[in-house]
């Protein structure tokens, strides 16, 4: 196994550069998409690295829950042995299950109280709550099964297959400091939350920079360029760019964010100089990918090669592993 399951640890360092860089020279939509993958295959290796060390570095104790082809003593001697890493490993593991359990369980909760406040809302896309406290976001989710009527709505993790659906959930104070080409700014923003399922990038990233913190960087790029996608979409629905700036300026002076941050917001708490700025120049080009031979186009390559890089380790590392146990002692 050697280096090959340490790699997937810190190849994640690869990804740094492209995600500043694709803030400001990829498109929204591609660098969304862009980071938000890089995250969530870089995560994932990490954490298969971390599950390998702890074998590792407890195949040898007794008691370890190995299947029973690999139960026996001598088996056991012939794998790799590292105690301190093994050690070390089943910490960090814990402590990246504990985060995720408790960021399900927090975004789980924000559900059902959103659930709960929309309860007696009337149907339909738009849901206006009376409330002092400005704030808009989308709130994805699917229409209801047969089982609970047609009228009503499941509020999930949002990742079911079933549809885009969901809601705009806008409080009056934020409608009354807007005008109408602000509000319909506002509803284009983030009807384009609930089409792209932008809270999924924002899930993806989130659970990765929880894996592993060097992936926090790109957390913080996909809740901006998700953002930025928003914009771009409501400037094109509305064919104003200046009256979303202006919307998105406004609504930051009052809104008070969304209720955690994998829900995607209208004037979410970060950047909002650099998007108005965005939003006052030409709309980027819709490139896929940037030329090579261009300091975004270095990042990206660079990025993808460490993530293929991470993948290939984390794979060695497995198949390593696995062979060493199945081949038993010589």
């Amino acid at each position: 196994m050697g280096v090959f399951v340490l790699l997937p640890l810190l190849l994640p360092l690869t990804a740094l550069p492209i995600a500043r860089l694709a803030e400001r020279h990829l498109h929204p939509r591609v660098a969304t998409r862009l980071l938000s993958a890089l995250a969530a295959v870089l995560a994932a290796c990490s954490t298969v690295c971390l599950g390998l060390l702890v074998v590792v570095g407890t195949v040898q104790l007794p008691g370890h829950p190995l299947p029973d082809a690999w139960a026996d003593r001598e088996a056991r001697t012939t794998a790799p042995y590292e105690e301190a890493a093994g050690k070390g490993a089943v910490i960090a593991l814990l402590a990246v299950a504990v985060s995720w359990s408790t960021a399900v369980r927090r975004h789980r909760r924000v559900r059902r109280q959103a659930e709960l406040a929309l309860a007696g809302v009337p149907g339909g896309e738009l849901a206006v709550l009376p409330d002092e406290a400005a704030y808009a976001y989308a709130l994805p989710g699917v229409r209801s099964r047969a089982s609970r009527g047609l009228r009503g709505w499941v509020l999930s993790l949002g990742t079911s297959p079933a549809g885009p659906g969901g809601r705009i959930v806008v409080s009056t104070a934020m409608l009354a400091c807007l005008d109408a080409g602000e509000r319909a700014a506002l509803v284009a923003h983030e009807r384009a939350h609930l089409a792209g399922r932008h809270h999924r990038y924002l899930l993806a990233v989130r659970f990765a920079a929880r894996a592993n913190p060097l992936l926090m960087p790109l957390r913080s790029a996909v809740a901006y360029t998700a953002e930025r996608w928003a914009d771009e979409e409501a400037a094109r629905v509305t064919g104003e760019r200046r009256v979303v700036a202006r919307a998105i300026g406004k609504a930051a002076l009052v809104s008070r964010g969304t209720p955690t941050p994998t829900l995607a917001g209208f004037a979410a708490p970060g950047p909002v100089p650099r998007r108005v700025a965005a939003l006052l120049a030409p709309a980027p080009s819709p490139v896929s990918w940037p030329p090579v031979f261009t300091a975004v186009g270095l990042a990206a390559w660079a990025a993808a090669a460490g993530t293929l890089g991470s993948a290939l380790s984390s794979a060695n590392a497995t198949l390593t592993l696995f062979l060493v146990l199945e081949a038993g002692p010589l």
